[in-house]
C-alpha cells in the first residue's frame, strides 16, 4: 500500500526524454546548451561554498572574548 504514494517520485528514461523535449521546443538549439552550462556552474559553486569554513566575524564570539578584544594591551 506504502509503495503507491512513493512511485510517483520516480522518473523514467520517458519522462526525461519528455522533459528534454519539451524544453528543446521552449528554448531552442542554441540557447539550451548556455542554460545547462550556467545550471553547472550554479552547482559547482554551490558545492564549493559547502565545503569552505564560514568566517567568524566579531559578532560569532563569545562575551568574554569580546571583553577580552576591547581593553587596552
Amino acid at each position: 500500500m506504502n509503495v503507491m504514494f512513493i512511485m510517483p517520485l520516480f522518473i523514467g528514461t520517458t519522462e526525461l526524454l519528455l522533459i528534454g523535449g519539451i524544453a528543446l521546443l521552449l528554448f531552442g538549439g542554441k540557447k539550451l546548451p548556455e542554460m545547462m552550462k550556467g545550471l553547472g556552474q550554479g552547482v559547482q559553486s554551490f558545492k564549493q561554498g559547502m565545503n569552505e569554513p564560514v568566517p567568524q566575524d566579531e559578532t560569532d564570539k563569545a562575551p568574554e572574548e569580546q571583553v577580552a578584544d576591547e581593553q587596552p594591551k
